[in-house]
């Protein structure tokens, strides 16, 4: 597995290297390219001990792709492209948005002053509820468990997972992290319950101090750097949840940034993002609460011409640390848009 994963990045070096990601571009129709963070930390410290499949890039690898992205495309934000979706404004070439999903502080520690040094922009968008919270994200709660507890086993919904260094540790909290993201909220919270027993853990009152932005801070930010949308309230995968609660979700979501930032929102991201994370009636519902736009995590970059056609279902480039330099060109120029193409037709074949 190492060996066929150096070879993948030995062809993805050569690839950069020759420009043929440059020139991939070049001859595709007019693309927009959203990169989607969450964290920029470095999850390999010792002392970190949260979610790591949630973080996107270290401070380092972010400040190079940052270079990359000022180099290669021309950075909007969204009321240039709201602007254009109007047609009250044309686009520059190789137009690109940087976007970070849920309002962690780190955006403001280590991303802020990555992308106002390089003079770029980005949005941030906002789960509400946990702005100025210490209640964390459930996937957060249940990494610090797996990372606090002395046991070496634990039985999730389908089977039991153990663990033995750390590698297995954390193999075993991504176990139990996906084994519950599509449950409704409530069972959700109930086996949170249940694995913080079982581990036999005691949360300090203060385990999750700063993790998140608060208010003060998101409204520092708002100087030409950063701007601000809606991510939900309590950040449920909408199409989970009862029309009335989706609705209020959006909303609430809303008005809450508008009403504490002073500005208005017009751009929603959709938790979890995946095809079946959204749907025409939760799309209309985010064109109705008055955004211009909603983002997906399904696999970008997009054609202009779809943008204007679904400007409620735009694509990302889903970013992670694990991700080499070479594969985060890769990713910017389509890959993974080629690779999900490529499975999708492998199915039908089947």
């Amino acid at each position: 597995m190492l060996r066929k994963q150096g070879l993948v990045n030995l062809t993805l070096n050569a690839l950069v290297e020759s420009g043929a990601f440059r020139a991939m571009r070049q001859i595709s129709p007019p693309t927009l390219t959203v990169l989607n963070y969450h964290r920029i930390a470095d999850s390999a410290d010792p002392t970190f001990t949260l979610f790591k499949p949630i973080v996107s890039a270290t401070p380092e690898q972010f400040a190079r792709q940052m270079d990359y992205v000022k180099d290669v495309y021309n950075v909007i934000d969204t009321k240039q492209l709201a602007a254009w979706l109007h047609g009250g404004g044309e686009l520059p070439p190789n137009p690109a948005i940087i976007t970070f999903d849920d309002g962690y502080y780190d955006n403001l520690s280590n991303a802020y002053p990555i992308l106002k040094e390089r003079g770029l922009t980005a949005i941030i968008f906002l789960a509400t509820s946990y702005i100025g919270s210490v209640n964390p994200f459930y996937w957060d709660l249940a990494a610090y468990a797996f990372y606090h507890t002395k046991k070496d086993c634990v039985q999730t919904l389908s089977n039991l997972i153990c663990w033995s260094d750390q590698i297995s540790r954390d193999k075993a909290v991504n176990t139990w992290v996906v084994s519950v993201k599509k449950l409704l909220d409530e069972e959700k919270q109930r086996q949170l319950d249940i694995l913080i027993h079982d581990l036999d853990v005691a949360i300090p009152e203060n385990a999750f101090h700063g993790l998140h932005l608060s208010w003060e801070q998101a409204r520092s930010m708002t100087d030409g750097v950063i701007e601000f949308g809606a991510h939900t309230v309590t950040h449920p995968i909408l199409t989970r949840v009862t029309f009335e609660q989706a609705a209020w979700e959006i909303f609430e979501s809303k008005r809450r940034i508008e009403e504490e930032i002073g500005k208005p929102v017009n751009a929603f991201a959709y938790p979890n993002g995946g095809h079946a994370d959204y749907s025409e009636a939760v799309c209309d519902l985010v064109r109705n609460s008055g955004c211009d736009m909603a983002f997906t995590l399904m696999p970008g970059p997009v054609s202009l011409g779809r943008v204007k056609k679904r400007p409620f279902e735009i694509p990302r480039v889903f970013l992670g640390d694990w991700d080499s330099f070479p594969r985060f060109v890769a990713k910017l120029s389509g890959a993974e848009v080629i690779r999900e193409k490529i499975s999708s037709i492998r199915k039908k074949s089947k």
